[in-house]
């Protein structure tokens, strides 16, 4: 398994980290390629929607989660 990094990105005129693990970092970079959008504006469209309480991190990995099982029932 590989180990957590800690990235930084501008949303909203704002720089912000957050700490992924190098597949959810990944499989992130490849939903921002496929809707045709930057890594920082897809990060800046999850964290304006998640909850005050849910971290930046947290919320990034269940966004990869909830595309992987949509894709997984073909939804």
């Amino acid at each position: 398994m590989s180990g957590i990094v800690k990235r930084s990105v501008s949303i909203r005129g704002h720089r912000t980290s957050f700490s992924l693990e190098q597949p959810f970092h990944d499989e992130l970079a490849a939903i921002a390629a496929g809707r045709g959008m930057t890594l920082a504006a897809l990060v800046g469209e999850i964290d304006q929607a998640r909850p005050r309480g849910t971290n930046l991190s947290s919320a990034l990995r269940l966004h990869v989660l909830e595309r992987l099982k949509a894709r997984r029932s073909g939804a």
